[in-house]
Protein backbone atom coordinates (compact mmCIF):
# COMPACT_ATOMS: atom_id res chain seq x y z
CA UNK A 1 0.00 0.00 0.00
CA UNK A 2 1.21 3.18 -0.89
CA UNK A 3 1.19 6.53 1.20
CA UNK A 4 -1.22 7.42 -0.25
CA UNK A 5 -3.47 4.34 -0.34
CA UNK A 6 -2.78 4.89 3.32
CA UNK A 7 -3.81 8.08 3.75
CA UNK A 8 -7.21 7.97 1.82
CA UNK A 9 -7.93 4.80 4.09
CA UNK A 10 -7.23 6.61 7.26
CA UNK A 11 -8.82 9.42 5.88
CA UNK A 12 -12.39 7.44 5.49
CA UNK A 13 -11.79 5.42 8.79
CA UNK A 14 -12.09 9.16 10.50
CA UNK A 15 -15.50 10.14 8.65
CA UNK A 16 -16.81 6.62 9.74
CA UNK A 17 -15.81 7.63 13.00
CA UNK A 18 -17.29 10.78 13.44
CA UNK A 19 -20.59 9.41 11.27
CA UNK A 20 -20.43 6.96 14.37
CA UNK A 21 -20.55 9.66 16.82
CA UNK A 22 -23.50 11.71 15.21
CA UNK A 23 -25.67 8.16 14.50
CA UNK A 24 -25.38 4.79 14.31
CA UNK A 25 -23.50 3.34 11.35
CA UNK A 26 -25.71 0.92 8.82
CA UNK A 27 -24.73 -2.35 8.61
CA UNK A 28 -23.18 -1.62 5.23
CA UNK A 29 -21.15 1.03 6.76
CA UNK A 30 -19.81 -1.26 9.86
CA UNK A 31 -18.24 -3.52 7.41
CA UNK A 32 -16.75 -1.19 5.29
CA UNK A 33 -15.25 -0.01 8.64
CA UNK A 34 -14.70 -3.04 9.70
CA UNK A 35 -12.70 -3.83 6.19
CA UNK A 36 -10.53 -1.08 7.03
CA UNK A 37 -9.59 -1.20 9.56
CA UNK A 38 -8.27 -4.40 9.14
CA UNK A 39 -6.42 -3.27 6.01
CA UNK A 40 -4.76 -0.73 8.07
CA UNK A 41 -3.47 -2.95 10.49
CA UNK A 42 -2.19 -5.56 8.19
CA UNK A 43 -0.23 -2.53 6.68
CA UNK A 44 0.63 -1.42 9.87
CA UNK A 45 2.04 -4.76 10.84
CA UNK A 46 3.43 -5.69 7.55
CA UNK A 47 5.74 -2.51 7.48
CA UNK A 48 6.30 -2.62 11.74
CA UNK A 49 7.46 -6.13 11.12
CA UNK A 50 10.12 -5.16 8.28
CA UNK A 51 11.67 -2.95 10.67
CA UNK A 52 12.18 -5.24 12.97
CA UNK A 53 13.61 -7.56 10.81
CA UNK A 54 16.02 -5.28 9.28
CA UNK A 55 17.39 -4.24 13.06
CA UNK A 56 20.38 -5.43 14.20
CA UNK A 57 20.81 -4.92 18.09
CA UNK A 58 24.15 -4.14 19.51
CA UNK A 59 24.70 -4.29 23.45
CA UNK A 60 26.86 -1.80 25.24
CA UNK A 61 30.13 -4.14 24.95
CA UNK A 62 29.55 -3.58 20.76
CA UNK A 63 28.71 -7.10 20.86
CA UNK A 64 25.85 -8.00 18.67
CA UNK A 65 23.00 -9.48 20.05
CA UNK A 66 20.32 -9.94 17.61
CA UNK A 67 17.68 -12.53 18.14
CA UNK A 68 18.20 -15.34 15.84
CA UNK A 69 14.40 -15.18 14.21
CA UNK A 70 15.92 -11.70 12.84
CA UNK A 71 18.73 -12.90 11.99
CA UNK A 72 17.25 -15.29 9.57
CA UNK A 73 14.79 -12.84 8.87
CA UNK A 74 17.87 -10.99 7.71
CA UNK A 75 19.50 -13.93 5.75
CA UNK A 76 16.36 -14.32 3.69
CA UNK A 77 15.89 -10.68 1.90
CA UNK A 78 19.97 -11.33 1.18
CA UNK A 79 21.10 -8.83 4.48
CA UNK A 80 23.01 -11.07 6.06
CA UNK A 81 26.14 -13.53 4.65
CA UNK A 82 26.47 -15.13 7.91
Amino acid sequence: MDKKEEENLIKRINELTKISRERELTPDELEERKKLRSAFLENFRAGFRQQLEDTVVIDKDGKEVTSEKAKEAQRRKGLRKD
